[in-house]
């Protein structure tokens, strides 16, 4: 078992004591986010829906170390209760159905989590006379597809398949709910989250390596050529917090920041990559070319995040798929 103050180390001086709301906590990004705020010392209260052991949240021993509610993010009630239970001044809502090909087969509980699930967190929000900020992740995904790349803050949010539209929609709520009612919530955007912990094995980082650990063939669902954005969760929980401190100053209200690498790969080359990285290049990855609705092209311009948070990724692309390889590596038992 890991030691969950040794994960990212955010700002003590502003997170010590600090009632913290996290949904989506045994996701990747939640996870991860969960132990950085542990490590600061902040008082982290978690929605869980599914007890999942093999997660990250449950390697690094998180249930002792946070109040766990348990209910969904469809729970209007729960939600409710926990934010005022708990007195929280900081939510962080990253709960999510995240898998494309998930909303594809299943919209409606896609729509049911994404988007009822976000206007009922600010919801329970609006209801608080604790809750001082609310970052909530949305996604590049809600861009849609566009022309004009990198995507900036101002381009239209136009998503057209269902998880697409469902990060769309809860964006667009976020910011109505800043704009009519006051509620103090600001939106990250970020590309291809990546990382320690992700047990989404259709994805194409940890399904790469894992590939590659068992000596398979890495499989690619696309031809291969559509262009991504990859971020690695700890610059993303770097971001997170970062944002969320910069709303003290009641800044940014209502307000989008995408935050990225601004380094554009093809499916291919980030496949290319991690074989090299793992010293098996001779794994030549089998190219199906059965995935449907996928975006050609997406990524996007951080310039906003660098300008007014003073923010900047702290790893490369190459560093942060090492730190996953090795995380990957010394769990397979192989």
């Amino acid at each position: 078992m890991e030691d969950v103050v040794s994960s990212v180390q955010l700002d003590r001086d502003f997170w010590a004591d600090r009632p913290v709301f996290v949904t989506g906590a045994t996701g990747l990004l939640g996870s991860n986010l969960c132990a950085a705020l542990v490590g600061a010392g902040a008082e982290v209260v978690t929605l869980v829906r599914d007890g999942v052991p093999k997660t990250r949240f449950a390697e690094l021993g998180l249930e002792r170390e946070v109040t766990i509610v348990r209910g969904a993010l469809e729970e209007e009630a729960t939600l409710a209760r926990a934010v005022n239970e708990y007195a929280i001044d900081t939510v962080f809502h990253c709960g999510a159905q995240t898998i494309v090909g998930t909303a594809n087969r299943d919209p409606r509980s896609t729509f049911e989590t994404n988007v009822r699930g976000t206007w009922n967190v600010l919801e329970a929000v609006r209801s608080s006379r604790t809750v001082s900020r609310v970052v909530f992740a949305s996604s590049d995904k809600a861009y849609g597809s566009h022309e004009v790349l990198p995507y900036d803050e101002d381009a239209p949010l136009r998503g057209e398949h269902p998880y697409d539209v469902s990060k769309s929609a809860a964006d667009l709520i976020a910011q109505s709910y800043a704009k009519t009612y006051g509620v103090p919530v600001s939106i990250t955007r970020c590309g291809n989250l990546f990382g320690e912990g992700d047990l989404n094995f259709n994805r194409i980082v940890p399904g790469t390596i894992r590939d590659v650990l068992r000596g398979r063939r890495p499989v690619v669902r696309s031809d291969g050529t559509p262009v991504r954005d990859y971020f690695y969760v700890q610059d993303a929980v770097h971001a997170y917090a970062a944002l969320a401190q910069a709303m003290e100053a009641k800044r940014h209200a209502g307000e989008a920041f995408n935050f990225s690498l601004e380094q554009q790969v093809t499916v291919l080359e980030l496949v290319s990559l991690i074989t090299r990285l793992m010293g098996r290049e001779d794994l030549v990855p089998e190219v199906r070319n059965e995935a449907s609705n996928e975006i050609a092209r997406q990524y996007l311009s951080a310039k906003k995040a660098r300008t007014l948070l003073r923010w900047a990724p702290t790893f490369s692309l190459s560093e942060g798929l090492a730190r996953t390889i090795e995380w990957y590596r010394a769990r397979d038992g192989r």
